[in-house]
């Protein structure tokens, strides 16, 4: 497996997507924002095949529908706290155009219909070197925006009121969180597909908070479920017919309900 540069350059990307998704993931969990994520990852699908019809790559169509529709979110609720329906009904509306754009996509392009499982579920076949360059570059930039605001971010999640009263930024903080979250988005659809994104970004998160509620053990823990479980999805895709996707989301499935009886058996 390890003689074909294919895999090693998905194994490459694979670690990075994990990592990022695991650190922006466990916010969006803390946040609980994980409809706003499922519906961003929604936007990934008609991104990609937006971009296959041009006749670009795909990763532009990821990285731009996601992020636009991040901004779209972030700048429609202004980040404000407390405003949950809002938020939920425009992220509702912004998914359900989304999924419409991505059929009439698929539908204007002949023959793209082939590739469509691909884009729905993830695949490991074609990642470039370039590609691992693009994804290595956009995680060190969301990884380093996110170090900065981290620990306001964490009290503004924590507690808004109290936050906004000591002078956090909250609404600014929200909107930033959300463009990094679109990027996020944009860099897991290429490795679970749009469909399967919450694989790495919700269930390594919500694992892991399971298993402790310390910001620190926690986050870290995140991260490493989210590795273990594409590097295992990776070999095991390799070694059958099946989409990366399905073995990805399975692991991680595993883990969860694992976490579960950790929880159930421990005093």
């Amino acid at each position: 497996m390890w003689d074909y540069p294919f895999m090693v350059n998905a194994f490459r990307a694979g670690a990075i997507v994990a990592v990022l998704a695991g650190v922006t993931g466990w916010f969006m969990v803390l946040r609980r924002q994980t409809f706003a994520g499922h519906s961003l990852s929604i936007v990934a699908f008609p991104g990609a095949a937006g971009a296959t019809l041009i006749g670009v790559g795909a990763a532009y169509g990821y990285f731009g529908f996601c992020v636009g529709a991040a901004v779209v979110l972030a700048l429609a609720t202004r980040g404000r706290a407390g405003h949950r329906a809002q938020e939920s009904a425009l992220t509702g509306t912004v998914q359900a155009f989304a999924l419409a754009c991505g059929l009439l996509f698929v539908s204007l392009y002949k023959g793209f219909l082939d590739g469509t499982t691909a884009l729905l579920f993830g695949t490991f076949l074609g990642i470039t070197e370039g590609q691992v360059m693009v994804l290595g570059a956009v995680a060190l930039t969301v990884l380093a925006t996110l170090a900065v605001i981290g620990r306001p971010l964490l009290f503004a999640t924590i507690d808004p009121d109290v936050a906004t009263a000591r002078g956090v930024p909250v609404r600014a903080l929200s909107v930033v969180f959300l463009v990094l979250l679109g990027a996020a988005v944009a860099e897991a659809a290429q490795i679970t597909g749009a469909l399967l994104v919450f694989a790495l970004l919700v269930v390594p998160a919500a694992t892991a908070q399971r298993l402790t509620a310390r910001p620190v053990p926690s986050l870290l823990l995140s991260v490493l479920i989210g590795w273990v479980v594409t590097w295992a999805g990776l070999a095991a895709a390799y070694y059958s017919s099946y989409p990366i996707g399905f073995y990805v989301t399975s692991f991680a499935f595993a883990g969860y309900l694992l976490a579960h009886l950790v929880r159930w058996v421990r005093p």
